[in-house]
C-alpha cells in the first residue's frame, strides 16, 4: 500500500524506495541508498521551497516552488514544474531546477532557470528564463522566455527564444523561431524565422531562411529561399533557391540558385550561376562568371563575364572584363556599359554609352555613344557618336547628325 513520507524543513534525510509521495520541506537535504546513490519516488514529488538532493532522482512527477538541485540523474516519467515561491520571511524564491546529472522527462515547466550538466531529454519544454544545457539535448519543442544554450548536439521539432540561442554542436531542428539572435555550429535546420541576427559556424542544410536583421553562414551551404531585410554574409559556397534582399549579401565563395532580387548590394567573391532571372535594384559585384536566364539591372553590375539565355536589360551600368553575352540586350537611356556585348539584338537607348557590340541587329537611340559596332544590320538615330569603326554586312541607317571617326564599312564577314 502507498504510503506518503514527508521529510521537515532544513533537515537531512537517507532514502531509498519510496512508495508514494514525497513531500520535501523547504531547506531539506535528500540523500540516496545505494552506489551510486538514489531514490525512487512511485508518484509526485513535492519540494515546498529550496530542496537538496544529493543524488539521483525518479519519480512519476517532480513539483517545487524554489530552486531544486539534483546532484545526480532525474528521471521522470510525466511532468516537471517548478514555479516562484514566498520562503522564509516572504522572500521570494527564484524558480530554478539544476541537474548536475542526465535529465529526462514528458513536460518541463520551470518559472525562472533550468540547467543540465549532460544530456537532457523531453518531449514539451517551457521555461521563462533560460536553460542551459551541457550535453546533447533532445525534445519536440522547446519554448524559452530569455535564452538557450546547449553545448552538445540538438535535436528539436520546434525551438522558440524570445531572447537569444546559442548551441555550440550541430542542430537537426524543423523550425527556429527567434526574436533576438541565434547562433548554431551547422547541421540542418528546416526553417529559420529570426527578427535579430543568425549565424551558423559551420555547414548548414536548410529550406527557408527570413531574417529581419543579419544573417552569417559558414562553409558549404545547401538550401531553400532566403528573405534578409538587413544583410546576409557567407564565408563560403552557398545553393540557394531565391535570395530578396533589401540590405547586403555578401558570399566570400561561389553562388547557385534560381532567383536572385536585390534592393541593396550583392557580392560575391567566385562565380555566380542562376538558373532564373536576376533583378538588381541596387548593385551587385561578382569576382568570377555571372550567368542567369534573364538579367535586369536597374542599378550597377560588375562581373568578370555576364551571360544570359534570354535578355540582358540595364536601366544603370555594368561592367565586364570578358563581355556581356545574350540573346538580346537592351541599353535604357542613359545607360552605361563596361566592356563587350555580344547578342542577336543589341538597343543602346537614348544617351546611353557602350563600348565594343557584336550583334546581328543594332539600333542606336538619338545621342547614344559608342566605340566600336560589328552587325548585320545596323540603325542609328540622329546626335549618336562612334569612335571607333562601323561594319556591316547587310545595311546601315543612319538619321542627321551621326558622327563617325572613320568611315562606316561594308564587309562580307564580321570580326568575331
Amino acid at each position: 500500500m502507498p504510503q506518503n513520507i514527508e521529510v521537515p524543513p532544513r533537515t537531512t534525510q537517507t532514502l531509498g524506495v519510496v512508495e508514494g509521495d514525497l513531500i520535501v520541506g523547504d531547506g531539506a537535504f535528500i540523500k540516496g541508498e545505494g552506489t551510486p546513490p538514489k531514490v525512487s519516488v512511485s508518484g509526485t514529488v513535492r519540494c515546498n521551497g529550496d530542496c537538496d538532493f544529493e543524488c539521483s532522482l525518479s519519480s512519476e512527477n517532480l513539483f517545487g516552488d524554489g530552486y531544486v538541485v539534483i546532484k545526480g540523474d532525474l528521471e521522470v516519467k510525466d511532468r516537471v514544474k517548478i514555479g516562484n515561491g514566498i520562503g522564509f520571511g516572504w522572500r521570494h524564491r527564484k524558480a530554478m531546477l539544476n541537474v548536475e546529472g542526465k535529465m529526462a522527462a514528458k513536460t518541463v515547466d520551470v518559472d525562472n532557470k533550468l540547467t543540465v550538466n549532460k544530456d537532457f531529454e523531453a518531449e514539451i519544454v517551457d521555461v521563462g528564463g533560460s536553460v542551459e544545457v551541457r550535453g546533447k539535448t533532445k525534445v519536440q519543442r522547446i519554448d524559452v522566455g530569455g535564452s538557450f544554450s546547449a553545448v552538445g548536439e540538438v535535436e528539436a521539432q520546434t525551438i522558440d527564444v524570445g531572447g537569444s540561442i546559442n548551441v555550440e554542436s550541430k542542430v537537426n531542428v524543423k523550425k527556429i523561431d527567434v526574436g533576438g539572435s541565434a547562433k548554431v555550429a551547422g547541421g540542418k535546420v528546416e526553417k529559420v524565422d529570426v527578427g535579430g541576427s543568425f549565424e551558423s559556424k559551420d555547414s548548414l542544410d536548410f529550406n527557408s531562411i527570413d531574417v529581419g536583421g543579419a544573417v552569417r553562414l559558414a562553409k558549404k551551404n545547401i538550401g531553400g529561399d532566403i528573405d534578409v531585410g538587413g544583410s546576409c554574409r557567407v564565408d563560403g559556397d552557398l545553393q540557394f533557391g531565391k535570395i530578396d534582399v533589401g540590405g547586403v549579401v555578401e558570399i566570400s565563395g561561389s553562388g547557385k540558385g534560381n532567383d536572385l532580387d536585390v534592393g541593396g548590394k550583392v557580392r560575391v567573391g567566385s562565380s555566380l550561376q542562376l538558373s532564373g532571372t536576376i533583378d538588381v535594384g541596387g548593385r551587385v559585384e561578382v569576382e568570377g562568371d555571372l550567368a542567369a536566364h534573364d538579367v535586369d539591372v536597374g542599378g550597377s553590375a560588375r562581373a568578370k563575364s555576364i551571360t544570359a539565355t534570354t535578355k540582358v536589360d540595364v536601366g544603370g551600368s555594368i561592367n565586364t572584363t570578358a563581355g556581356v553575352s545574350a540573346s538580346s540586350v537592351r541599353i535604357g537611356r542613359r545607360g552605361e556599359v563596361i566592356g563587350p556585348l555580344r547578342a542577336n539584338e543589341v538597343l543602346i537607348g537614348e544617351r546611353a554609352r557602350v563600348e565594343d557590340v557584336y550583334a546581328k541587329t543594332i539600333t542606336m537611340e538619338e545621342k547614344a555613344r559608342a566605340r566600336n559596332l560589328y552587325a548585320e544590320t545596323i540603325s542609328i538615330e540622329s546626335d549618336c557618336s562612334i569612335s571607333g569603326e562601323v561594319q556591316y554586312t547587310h545595311s546601315l541607317n543612319t538619321e542627321r547628325n551621326v558622327y563617325f571617326s572613320t568611315n562606316p564599312q561594308k564587309v562580307e564577314k564580321l570580326p568575331a
